[in-house]
């Protein structure tokens, strides 16, 4: 052993070493944050399924099944969104109360601290069903329960802060909000120029040591109503009061809303979205040292804290909200298609819609199942990093082309406002959910394969901890057993991914899993071909591909594919392989092998060491990309899933909010439901070339409860169809009353003439 190391290790260690980039402490506290989990199996090429398919699905408990039933109900019940970002710009008051009074702003806090004590899954399920509600109530709910004073606090708080802080913010006496995004430092958040300068002070009529703090933040959802903050900031020690650097690093702390030289701002208005959000100051605000999160021992800690409460945060409230937008908009959308005729027919029926339909119905379903695998993991403790990144990139992104397609099938449906507009204000929101908690664009092209290749690849992370070792002797050591293990780990992956790739995935390693079996075959194949290009990738490229920003982009859809379609795998599993649901499994299946083979060429066509990317070629794509996508047929039998009421479209759409007296959604499932029924009746009708239902009666084609019925489905349909349509006066303050229009323009006319 001793020879291998120096003769060959040595050089091969002192050329790494010269070559590995200097990562920063920020950096490198990003790459620890969190746990890694089946994105490590996906990473060795060799994925465990029997692993993946053992893990407890997501379940509720009977107290949080009644909370969903009872509190989240009623508080539906009190929104109207129309009315909410149209005329209060704001939630009610009285659904404010309630919110605190039945500890929604507590479900994350343990029941010792006054919480709901709540599992991930039931804040997620929480979420996901007052946002088919209201996109404002959602994130006002959702905001205390991810990242926050009350997340961090839970994970890094002394025991004296979380006795005093805990139980009220779980009760509502404080509502909390966290202060980042900074207009110096968006996604960079390392760039922030906001300080805490450690210092002495008199708090509350004594001296003692603590930090002056001066900060500018914007972008602070629930900020403008506030009572505490939660403040990111960079500490530092000019004057050596508690330590020998001057720079102390990221820190967070507790800032009380009411501390003297803290300014909150007027709102801000994101893209229509009336949730609370604005910007805030603070000049030269004095807190004591113990106003730190975990107190003086977490001074400079707060970006591996933060980082780490992200992982979670990430896998839960975007995710949750998502997965709802996308399953809202396959019952929506396959119930408007239905009842919807143009050309005598149902738009249903046409190929051109049949296809967005089913990648509105696929989304929801393999969204949902991404999420609930999420919760899973995080119900038994583990806060996957990776995977959070995924789950927030992904769960957007996919969303906001469900809703993109859900508009362009409803048409004008969807684009003329008003309280009968049950589509409007989700399209609106999407971009918001695009943007927060860190930029799609960043987290696709620097974050997820950047981050994954290093925290999940079975080695690497040893290799890179053994270089950056100042005691080189040791770092050898280290080294030498790491990179040989790796060397192994490579022939291995070559020799999976030859044999997988030229026999399409034949002898893969898969389950037993009826219909199913053959798709887990095609993933072990791809993540060995996986593997052995990341490998060869960082071998050739080094710390120069995360400078490829579009290659990495590409590593990381693979990544991404790879943890989405396994997730769908395992909710079919899961749910007990409903022969109804496979069509929707086959197009995930079929769009995402579509992907990943596409994303692979493109690697291969890219990478600069062109001898490389010819081997790899002949190793992984042999015969090129393959996959076209879901067949027609596929296309078909998945949106059918959406048009008729059946155990498989609740499955697909479960536990949206339903408020009886909606006048949208409510007036849509009733329509659809008496389409449905009055479906044969309408057929003979059809049939015979009779329109009115009363000359079906009178020739005995239909009987006179059927023609009753089937007026009633018709008006229906028409109440659905209409749009609303407002008087000026109620659109613009320009106006007083509707005659003054005609005036103001007969004045207008003749001002013109005049001139």
């Amino acid at each position: 052993m001793s020879f291998r190391r120096d003769t060959i290790t040595k050089p091969i260690f002192a050329l790494a070493r010269g070559a590995l980039p200097a990562m920063s402490d920020t950096e490198r506290e990003a790459l620890e944050a969190g746990d890694v989990w089946w994105d490590a199996d996906l990473f060795t090429g060799n994925p465990d399924w029997s692993k993946l398919l053992a893990i407890p699905p997501a379940t509720l408990s009977g107290e949080e099944k009644a909370f969903l039933n009872g509190p989240v109900d009623e508080l539906c019940a009190m929104l109207d969104e129309w009315k909410i970002f149209w005329e209060w710009r704001d939630l009610p008051q009285d659904a404010w109360t309630f919110i605190k009074r039945n500890k929604f702003f507590g479900m994350i806090i343990p029941k010792e601290f006054g919480g709901l004590g709540f599992s991930p899954y039931a804040h997620s399920e929480v979420v996901r069903k007052i946002s088919t509600r209201s996109i404002a109530a959602a994130v006002t709910v959702m905001v205390p329960n991810s990242l926050g004073p009350g997340e961090l606090l839970l994970r890094f708080g002394t025991k004296e802060q979380q006795e005093r802080w805990l139980p009220r913010l779980a009760d509502g006496r404080d509502i909390p909000c966290f202060g980042l995004t900074s207009p110096e430092a968006g996604s960079d958040a390392a760039s922030m120029v906001d300080t805490g300068i450690i210092c002495k002070g008199i708090f509350e009529g004594r001296e003692v040591l603590g930090l002056r703090l001066n900060w500018h933040k914007r972008y602070i959802t629930l900020g403008p109503v506030s009572t505490l903050l939660g403040l990111a900031f960079k500490a530092y020690d000019p004057d050596h009061l508690v330590g020998q650097d001057e720079e102390l690093g990221i820190t967070v702390a507790l800032i009380p809303t009411n501390l003297p030289g803290v300014e909150i701002g007027h709102r801000h208005l994101p893209a229509m979205q009336v949730f609370q959000n604005g910007p805030n100051w603070g000049r030269d605000v004095f807190i004591p040292l113990d106003y730190i999160i975990g107190g003086k021992e977490r001074l400079g800690q707060g970006w591996k804290m933060l980082m780490t409460a992200l992982a979670a945060g990430r896998g839960i409230s975007l995710p949750s909200l998502s997965a709802a937008g996308a399953a809202y908009a396959a019952r929506t959308t396959g119930a408007y298609a239905r009842i919807r005729e143009q050309f005598g027919i149902s738009i249903s029926k046409f190929e051109g819609v049949e296809e967005p339909l089913a990648r509105i119905t696929a989304t929801a379903y393999q969204l949902d199942a991404a999420r609930r695998l999420t919760c899973a993991a995080l119900n038994a403790g583990i806060h996957p990093a990776v995977i959070s990144g995924i789950m927030k990139l992904h769960a957007t992104e996919r969303m906001r082309f469900a809703v993109d397609d859900a508009m362009d099938i409803h048409g004008g449906k969807a684009v003329i406002d008003g309280p009968q507009n049950y589509m409007g204000n989700l399209y609106r929101a999407v971009p918001v959910g695009i943007t927060v908690e860190g930029a799609n664009i960043l987290t696709r092209n620097l974050i997820v394969f950047g981050q994954g290749a290093i925290r999940a690849h079975p080695y690497l992370l040893e290799e890179m901890n053994a270089l950056a070792d100042s005691d080189k002797e040791r770092g050898l050591i280290a080294f030498d057993a790491a990179f040989w293990k790796h060397v192994g780990h490579s022939f291995k992956t070559l020799g999976r991914a030859f044999v997988r790739s030229w026999t399409f995935g034949l002898f893969a390693p898969a389950p037993d899993a009826g219909d199913a079996t053959r798709f887990y075959r095609q993933l072990s194949r791809y993540s060995s071909a996986f593997a052995l290009c990341a490998d060869m990738a960082l071998l050739t490229l080094g710390g120069a591909l995360k400078r490829k920003e579009m290659l990495s982009a590409r590593f990381g859809d693979i990544l991404s594919e790879l943890y989405l379609l396994s997730a769908a795998l395992k909710r079919w599993q899961d749910e007990g392989r409903q022969k109804e649901d496979l069509a929707a499994l086959e197009w995930c299946m079929a769009n995402g092998f579509k992907t990943i083979e596409n994303r692979f060429a493109e690697i291969l066509a890219n990478l600069p060491n062109r001898f490389v990317a010819i081997i790899l070629k002949l190793v992984v794509q042999p015969f090129g990309a393959r996959v076209l996508g879901p067949s027609d047929r596929v296309v078909h039998q998945t949106a059918e899933l959406v048009l008729a009421p059946s155990a498989a479209r609740e499955r697909l759409t479960p536990d949206l909010a339903h408020v009886a007296d909606d006048g949208g959604f409510a007036r849509l499932e009733q329509a659809f439901v008496l389409v449905v029924e009055t479906d044969e009746v309408a057929k003979r009708l059809r049939a015979a070339r009779i329109h009115d239902w009363k000359d079906g009666v009178t020739r005995g084609v239909i009987t006179q409860a059927e023609g009753e019925k089937l007026a009633v489905a018709r008006e229906a349909v028409k109440k659905v169809i209409e749009v609303d349509d407002f008087a000026p006066e109620a659109l613009s303050p320009i106006y007083k009353k509707s005659a003054d229009v005609h005036q103001f323009f007969q004045e207008l006319g003749e001002q013109r003439a005049a001139s």
